[in-house]
């Protein structure tokens, strides 16, 4: 009986250490750090995922060494990721970085970006609904009138 509590104690102990790497990016190699980033936004506030997104690109942009980015991010949770997003963007804005010279901050650069994002999504819906009018046969709907083939 007391070696399966040190057992039960053990395991309960292992499961905790391995679930506290859950919300952090593994920057393992670009491979696993990429799926780790697509696992963690499916858990994220929508308005969080946008400026977690955002930063983690730029780091990536700004560090296109894969060592050096990795060793930027790994164990990094979202949030971490996010400020470091945020004084990337104030240090390229400082230095005239130009991409950068048409927000005037941080915020107004996610909005910016969410505001595309939901036009885009509006966009692809619509064609792909006029996509499937105009030209039936394109059409994954199945529809039983249909002359087969």
């Amino acid at each position: 009986m007391k070696k399966l509590a040190i057992v039960l104690l053990v395991l309960s102990c292992t499961a905790l250490v391995a679930c506290s790497k859950g919300q952090e990016i593994n920057g393992h190699n670009t491979k696993t750090a990429y799926r780790s980033v697509k696992g963690l936004k499916r858990y994220m506030k929508p308005e969080t995922q946008l400026e977690f997104e955002v930063s983690f690109w730029m780091l990536r942009d700004a560090n296109k060494d894969d060592t050096t980015f990795l060793d930027i991010v790994d164990g990094k949770k979202p949030q971490e990721i996010i400020e470091l997003g945020k004084v990337l963007y104030q240090e390229r804005k400082a230095a005239g970085f130009k991409a950068y010279e048409q927000y005037p901050t941080w915020e107004a650069m996610i909005t910016k970006f969410g505001k595309e994002r939901i036009d885009q999504d509006k966009v692809s819906k619509s064609k792909d609904s006029r996509d499937s009018k105009e030209n039936p046969d394109n059409s994954v709907i199945y529809d039983p009138s249909s002359p087969k083939r």
